[in-house]
């Protein structure tokens, strides 16, 4: 552990912090929740998962053993207030990192409700479980790129600006921003709790698979000797390697712990102009499949999806000194290479552990 702090750049999260210290972390079986407790792990925390069961088959949760190095592991549904908020004060955390949501826009329109209720009320069921709680300090709540009310320019879109959502999921998390702010103001503040939101969406990285998002879909087809259907090719979305949002969110709780003063929201990504179409994304993996083949369609008659997204991100590098490090062909690359070795017979937890060490010590 001394070599890993001596050489790891200033940018990446702390041992130092992380040793020892006791962290809520709900949504802990899913894909980003996964690799999360994976880095807390390695970083010495403690860390209590509150979650569903995965849900997907295979889930990189079990393939990676995750569980095997929690503090506690309980599965629990945050829209039971009564169940979740027992669950957070009997662990007494000090730092509260809240990923558990529906996380997908098509499965939003065909379950609004339910996404709604997880999204919006299980955030204020996570807060609200926070008040009167003397051990807690920092709180992250985890959103989406997608929070902004979306008019299809060229900008890059600033924490300031309108937020807002056509679609479900969008709107859900549009919502659970002005949730988290309002327990930030009226309640959290006083008592000494700092809170931030993270948004940042589109991530890729091995050990996902979830319907619907493009490169586990990518692999499904090329695996299975099938071609891949691409229904909005010019769709242009700020892409990320996992490890990126994670390693903000990380820094983000530092920043919180050692400075209240932080608290706010903010946009985590790759620089405005580094956005990329799912075309230009699945051409770079496609070299990883030399087999795979292809169907480029516009699709008019789905749902409505947007066609433009970028953010900026100039607040988390200014305030905060976190920009992302990885370029996307790096990150397109890492992706489709874990899912390779795991297909060829490599264990899950060593992936993420090698893609983990190799991200710590990238020199920005």
């Amino acid at each position: 552990m001394e070599a890993l702090v001596k050489t790891m750049p200033i940018h990446c999260p702390s041992p130092d912090f992380w040793r020892g210290r006791h962290v809520l972390l709900t949504g802990h079986t899913g894909f980003k929740g996964a690799w999360l407790a994976l880095w807390l792990q390695r970083l010495g925390a403690r860390v209590t998962g509150l979650a569903l069961n995965p849900a997907t088959a295979p889930a990189l949760y079990t393939l990676a053993r995750v569980e095997q190095g929690m503090a506690a592991h309980h599965v629990c549904d945050i829209r039971d207030a009564e169940a979740l908020a027992r669950t957070v004060r009997s662990a007494r955390p000090e730092i509260v990192l809240h990923l558990a949501a529906q996380a997908l826009v098509r499965p939003g329109y065909a379950a609004p409700l339910d996404t709604f209720a997880t999204n919006i009320m299980g955030t204020a069921h996570v807060l609200d479980a926070l008040r009167g709680l003397d051990s807690v300090r920092a709180a992250v709540v985890v959103t989406t790129d997608k929070v902004y009310r979306n008019h299809e320019w060229a900008y890059p879109y600033r924490e300031s600006d309108a937020l807002g959502g056509h679609d479900p999921y969008s709107a859900s998390k549009a919502a659970a921003e002005l949730v988290a702010a309002s327990y930030r103001d009226a309640f959290l503040a006083a008592q000494g709790v700092a809170v931030a939101t993270a948004r940042a969406g589109n991530v890729i990285g091995g050990g996902d698979w979830a319907a619907d998002r493009l490169l586990p879909d990518a692999v499904r087809a090329w695996e299975a000797g099938q071609t891949l259907h691409i229904r909005r090719p010019e769709a242009t979305r700020p892409w990320q390697h996992v490890l990126e949002p994670l390693a903000a969110y990380l820094r983000l709780a530092e920043a919180l712990w050692q400075d209240p003063n932080h608290a706010g929201a903010y946009n985590f990504g790759p620089l405005p102009h580094e956005s990329a179409t799912v075309k230009t994304v699945i051409e770079m993996a496609r070299s990883a499949y030399p087999e795979s083949t292809v169907c480029y369609q516009i699709e008019s008659n789905g749902p409505h999806e947007a066609g433009h997204l970028a953010l900026e991100t100039a607040l988390a590098r200014q305030r905060l000194g976190i920009a992302a490090r990885w370029p996307l062909r790096e990150a397109v690359k890492r992706t489709m290479d874990w899912y390779r070795a795991l297909q060829a017979g490599a264990d899950a937890s060593a992936l993420c552990l090698a893609d983990l060490a190799a991200y710590e010590g990238t020199t920005p």
